[in-house]
């Protein structure tokens, strides 16, 4: 697989042109976020560092993510999926959503990036992964109900296109500090706020995170923005690095 140039990538991420100013990822405040919409929400459920969303420049998390897969006889088995499995030496677009079978998530967000999929890996991409706060067998069965073509060849990721990631623990989740507490609202429990992000050999070279009335991560939040996350807005920005790289 053809290696990126991180570094040429590093030099141009400041000067990146979006479709959505004003949403790319900027420092978290110091407090804890703690309720919006619901003065139920107890503090204490979410540790400040889960909801602190990590900035530009920063490795993302080391964690696994526990998988189905295939074996040589077409039978499921467990499969432990790191990290550095998906993201050391690639620049990947991942995105990220409340949960699979919900409203948004179902009718647009995974269905832009799954349209998008061959556009997205012509913009020097590697690959594309979708990640909820579901187990295995949901998000499966989320890509099954949603169209996707499985990838039934031993130890695959299971889809032709986009892949979907089971953080089902919210590890990863956690470790972004996008884990979001929707219990009175709702009644999802953890999960995931709405983002996208373009991964350059582990680090962040960009990424968008859901804002509502300016804040990121309302925890527990009656709204559920989707402005910046979807595939539209994310090729906007790989087609202006790309251009960039070439002409200036």
């Amino acid at each position: 697989m053809k290696k990126k140039n991180f570094s040429a990538s590093l030099r141009l991420v400041e000067h990146a042109n979006t479709t959505c100013p004003g949403n790319l990822i900027t420092p978290a405040a110091n407090s804890f976020r703690g309720v919006r919409n619901n003065s139920t929400f107890s503090s204490n459920v979410a540790l400040k560092s889960w909801t602190k969303p990590i900035e530009k420049l920063q490795f993302v998390p080391d964690v696994t993510f526990k998988t189905r897969t295939r074996d040589e006889n077409g039978d499921f088995e467990w499969k432990d999926v790191t990290t550095k499995d998906l993201f050391e030496k690639k620049r990947v677009v991942i995105f990220a959503l409340p949960g699979a079978f919900t409203p948004t998530c179902s009718t647009t967000h995974l269905p832009g990036y799954e349209e998008s999929y061959e556009q997205i890996l012509k913009l020097n991409i590697d690959d594309v992964y979708c990640l909820s706060v579901n187990d295995a067998f949901v998000m499966r069965q989320w890509g099954i109900h949603q169209g996707l073509v499985e990838d039934k060849s031993p130890g695959s990721l299971g889809f032709e296109q986009v892949k979907l990631l089971p953080d089902g623990a919210a590890h990863f989740t956690r470790g972004m500090g996008l884990s979001n507490i929707w219990d009175t609202e709702r009644g999802f429990g953890e999960r995931s706020w709405r983002y996208s992000a373009v991964v350059n050999d582990m680090r962040i070279e960009q990424m968008f995170v859901e804002k509502m009335d300016g804040e990121e991560n309302i925890q527990n939040s009656v709204d559920d923005p989707f402005k910046c996350s979807d595939s539209g807005t994310m090729i906007e920005y790989l087609k202006s690095y790309i251009f960039r790289k070439v002409y200036v």
